[in-house]
């Protein structure tokens, strides 16, 4: 989830709206957690994690990292979402239903020793951006686990240095959220329903069109099709072929320089399906082009350029907290010698070329 920079506040986003939801009761956090945890059968015993403490799903992060036997160094600080002394309550909580096994470290200041003592940093927002500066901190053995696939690299992620990281041959690697125990896309499917319910249409019967280049595709056409919806998907707008009733167009496009709908595209869906709603899951959407020519859209306010328009905490803590003890799941594996490492542990890595 940390409200940074990057294409998908997925892989990072610190705060979430969900935090008086009876779902993310700090109970429910950590029974997710530990079933997390036996699931992908963590363990990272004898070393030492540096990520953030944060709220709402992301309180789990420390948590499972303590859980799997590490020492656990956990930054925050004060943001909109909530105060540091809040965020130090939750995880305590988290912590104490869970029953971690070691105390876990929240300091309010990031220093220098924290960065050198860490075998593992998690590119959590609290912690981004971890550039150069950061980078040469850190002891040559340490890994960095990235929360995001590798076809997410070069879409305006600047959170992450992989550059320095190379040149001081620090590990790194992907997780892939398409891995059976993660499973972080199945929930795309929810999402985009949560969308057209939030702006008043039934799935159910919509004829939907669905503008997607990219690995979100399939759970996002299999989601509408198993909820009643016809759909027709297409790359681009000039790609689509379907009658003129429709009922939304749902935009799930790579962010660019410029938005993925502008005047143009505005304009051209307001001829051909007009009275339909353009529902922003990702990529950007010029939204004063559509209030000129008349194209009703949701959400009403957009969010970071870059941003998905959704959050995964929308529809519950789930993807998060798997999320999150993938990213650590990458980290156990990134410290384990190439040689060892079984056919099933690589299945969890999304390496970067």
């Amino acid at each position: 989830m940390t409200e940074g920079p990057g294409p998908r506040p997925t892989t990072g986003e610190s705060g979430t709206t969900g935090t008086t939801l009876p779902g993310f009761a700090p109970e429910r956090l950590a029974r997710l957690a530990l079933r997390a945890v036996a699931d992908l059968k963590l363990d990272l015993t004898g070393r030492t994690v540096l990520t953030e403490a944060a709220t709402g799903a992301y309180a789990v992060t420390p948590v499972l990292a303590s859980l799997a036997g590490a020492r656990v160094i956990a930054f925050t600080r004060d943001t909109r979402y909530g105060t540091a002394e809040e965020v130090s309550f939750l995880t305590g909580m988290v912590g104490l239903f869970a029953g971690t096994r070691h105390p876990i470290d929240i300091v309010t200041e990031l220093l220098p020793e924290h960065v050198e003592a860490a075998d593992i940093v998690t590119n959590s927002g609290h912690l981004r951006p971890i550039d150069a500066a950061f980078v040469a901190r850190l002891k040559p053995t340490a890994v960095v686990p990235l929360m995001f696939e590798a076809w997410e690299v070069g879409l305006g992620r600047d959170d992450v240095d992989l550059a320095a990281l190379r040149a001081r041959g620090i590990a790194f690697a992907g997780t892939n959220e398409h891995h059976d125990l993660i499973g972080v896309f199945e929930h795309h499917r929810a999402m985009v329903g949560r969308l057209m319910s939030d702006c008043g249409i039934a799935v159910y019967g919509a004829n939907c069109v669905v503008l997607c280049d990219n690995p979100f595709e399939p759970e996002i056409v299999d989601g509408l099709v198993r909820a009643g919806a016809r759909v027709h998907c297409a790359g681009s707008l000039d790609r689509v072929n379907t009658p003129e009733d429709v009922d939304a167009v749902l935009i799930a496009l790579r962010p660019g320089a410029k938005p993925v709908v502008g005047p143009a595209e505005a304009r051209r869906i307001a001829d051909r399906w007009p009275g339909a709603v353009v529902v922003q899951v990702w990529g950007d959407v010029d939204r004063e082009a559509l209030t000129a020519y008349g194209v009703p859209f949701w959400p009403p306010v957009g969010p970071k350029p870059g941003h998905m328009a959704i959050l995964p905490s929308a529809v519950g803590p789930e993807p998060i907290v798997r999320l999150q003890a993938g990213g650590l799941k990458v980290a156990q594996i990134l410290l384990t010698r190439p040689e060892l490492r079984s056919d099933e542990d690589k299945e969890y890595l999304d390496e970067l070329s």
